[in-house]
């Protein structure tokens, strides 16, 4: 049974009551594993756990950067149940386990693998037994020192990129998602994308007032009409991503957004004043190459997460908690 203070029960405050807005709260585990001599975290294999949901755009990026990196067999994962409730994640039920059929029945994730924990927040108690936050995902759990490291991905990716590449074998070593001749352009692409269009859809899905979603809705097109026109020029030149013909950090932050945008954010958060596949020529050839051809992104792209988790999980928006059947397919061929 778990031992967390019932008091502690997590709220899901997705607008703020005044202005209508959405208010993303930062997080707050921010250590860093480091490959230098001494360092708290050190850069080890089979030390590090990472806690993800298949649903979340942010997690996402955490499970794309483990494999572009090499790094399935040096960190290992948990993956939650896609539903989320009052308390927030949790894991496959016991129950689940017994009757889910694996070969006819959608994935469901997996246990914790680590301490059989059934939610994320007795990981966020264990860490700290006085911690008052969201029990977000990703997490970053050192398995040595028994605790969290980090549940920022923008800072995840980064170590991951980074710090284990003296434990990979030199083709992933030599991958990098943010070189240093383009960690300026990089930081500012991220600055704006992040802003307006990875955050910009929750502004708009969880707007509770008129005027603060018209305003949002509107920023994240104007925003996608942006990325379009960088992607436009760049298909001219015979270049395939956001920063030329180097696969960088910003495309995988920005394709975890634009995976879901025409599975849900369209519908589920009212971002439809257009679709990637019919208003976004250059953007959708982009998503279309790193879904269907560079190992990572496929693999670690599930629908049916995406879909169950939003549709089902936002009582407020969506009270029955219907899914919709399209779009069909979820995303075309290339």
């Amino acid at each position: 049974m778990s031992s967390e203070p019932k008091e502690k029960i997590e709220i899901l405050k997705f607008a703020d009551k005044e202005s209508g807005a959405f208010k993303r709260k930062p997080s707050q585990f921010r250590n860093f594993i480091s490959s230098q001599p001494g360092s708290k975290f050190a850069a080890e294999a089979n030390r590090y756990h990472l806690y993800v949901s298949l649903a979340c755009p942010w997690a996402h990026r955490t499970l794309i950067t483990r494999i572009l990196k090499g790094l399935t067999s040096i960190i290992s994962v948990s993956v939650v149940h896609w539903h989320m409730d009052d308390k927030g994640w949790r894991f496959i039920s016991d129950e689940e386990l017994k009757t889910v059929d694996p070969s006819k029945d959608v994935s469901l994730g997996t246990v914790d693998h680590l301490y059989n924990f059934k939610r994320i927040r007795e990981l966020y108690f264990k860490a700290d037994p006085d911690y008052s936050g969201r029990f977000t995902v990703p997490v970053l759990w050192d398995k040595k020192l028994e605790t969290i490291v980090n549940n920022e991905s923008s800072e995840i990716i980064r170590m991951f990129n980074s710090e284990f590449n003296d434990l990979v074998t030199g083709e992933f070593a030599q991958v990098d998602i943010y070189p240093k001749e383009l960690q300026e352009p990089i930081d500012e692409i991220n600055s704006w994308i992040y802003d307006n269009i990875n955050n910009g859809v929750y502004k708009s899905g969880f707007a509770t007032k008129q005027e603060v979603y018209d305003s949002e809705v509107k920023n994240v097109f104007t925003h996608l009409d942006k990325v379009e026109e960088i992607l436009k020029k760049n298909h001219g030149e015979k270049k395939q991503f956001l920063l030329g013909n180097t696969l960088t950090e910003a495309d995988v932050r920005l394709f975890t957004t634009i995976i879901r945008f025409d599975p849900v954010y369209v519908q589920h958060f009212k971002c439809n004043i257009g679709t990637i596949r019919h208003d976004y020529p250059n953007i959708h050839a982009w998503l279309r190459l790193l879904y269907w051809k560079i190992p990572g992104f496929q693999e670690t792209t599930d629908f049916d997460h995406i879909k169950y988790h939003y549709t089902k999980s936002h009582i407020g928006i969506n009270p029955n908690g219907i899914t919709p059947a399209g779009p069909i397919p979820n995303i075309l061929q290339l």
